[in-house]
């Protein structure tokens, strides 16, 4: 559970597209966002299974590709959010817009390098018998935290305890943005505005990535 919730809490444009629907339009919208980011990571899970998600190293192509697509979605789903920022004055218009966070973050797992190349290593490992070191893939902080958590891999256990830790975090990281917002009634709009911020940050990024690859 704490491998889920390392690799789930840290910022993103998933938590960005969560946080916006959270604030937005209610607990449940940002829970459904999270549901769609969680879902594709069981997709990627069953198809690393079966070994098909190795066609993204088969075909060097396909990742600048992936790159590109994924930027040009977040880009759209950031100009989503400052209209989002611009329409939501506080958190009593929660609710009032349909919630699409289930479709963008499912959408954006699937064109997500990141995502997939984790399914590709880590993944992987998480499969096979060995050992793993959790809070080593924490961003900024693994060296520090390495060897302070080391698991056994290729246990159901494992893998249940990872998906779980996805789940908790899908469901508190919403919670804690609403009763957040409910204490501050300008919080929406800011919230909105900075997914929309991070969204667009990482759609340049991205391809910018893709671009670079493909010259």
């Amino acid at each position: 559970m704490v491998f889920g919730l390392a690799l789930a809490a840290p910022p993103g444009p998933m938590n960005a597209i969560i946080a916006e629907e959270s604030v937005v339009s209610g607990w449940s919208a940002g829970f459904r966002a999270g549901l769609g980011a969680m879902v594709a990571d069981v997709l990627f899970f069953v198809l690393t299974l079966a070994g098909a998600m190795t066609v993204v190293d088969r075909y060097p192509a396909v990742r600048p590709v992936l790159y590109l697509a994924g930027g040009v979605l977040m880009l759209y789903f950031a100009i989503g959010a400052v209209h989002a920022a611009r329409d939501a004055t506080s958190f009593t218009d929660s609710g009032q817009s349909a919630s699409k966070g289930f479709r963008k973050t499912f959408t954006l797992s699937l064109t997500n390098p990141y995502q997939i190349g984790f399914w590709l290593t880590i993944g992987v490992g998480l499969l096979e018998s060995g050992t793993l070191d959790v809070l080593a893939f924490i961003p900024g902080a693994g060296d520090a935290l390495e060897g302070v958590l080391v698991v056994q891999t290729g246990s159901p256990s494992l893998l249940a305890g990872f998906f779980a830790g996805i789940a908790v975090w899908i469901i508190v990281y919403p919670a804690a943005l609403v009763a957040a917002d409910r204490r501050v009634d300008s919080f929406a709009p800011m919230i909105a505005a900075a997914s929309g911020a991070v969204l667009a940050g990482f759609g340049v990024w991205f391809l910018w990535a893709g671009g670079t690859a493909l010259l």
